[in-house]
């Protein structure tokens, strides 16, 4: 049961990237307006990959699982942390390119 969380992170991280590289190929006016509610989606959905591995970490220290604990931790620090990363940056230059688009049509 615990190994669908690897799956649900993996699921996660990947929503995280394609919302705002969506955002970003999308260029209708309904997108405009709703891109904070996709950034935030992408925010959330990156947090939430990150908690599943925190979750699938508790588990194999629940039961003593030391190698498996030791041969993963460092590996999940740092694609986390490249998730994490990426997910800042794209949701930042959405970000950009979106109150560009909104101060030139005003």
């Amino acid at each position: 049961m615990y190994g669908w969380l690897n799956i649900g992170s993996l699921v996660l991280g990947l929503i995280a990237w394609i919302i705002p590289v969506v955002l970003l190929a999308k260029h209708d006016k309904k997108s405009l307006q709703s891109w904070a509610l996709f950034s935030i989606a992408s925010i959330s959905a990156c947090v939430i990959a990150v908690l599943f591995q925190i979750l699938y970490n508790d588990y194999l220290i629940r039961i003593e699982a030391w190698v498996s604990l030791m041969d993963t931790t460092r590996a999940v620090v740092v694609l986390s942390s490249i998730l994490a990363g990426v997910t800042i940056i794209l949701n930042v230059i959405t970000a950009i390119v979106y109150n560009k688009k909104i101060h030139k049509s005003t």
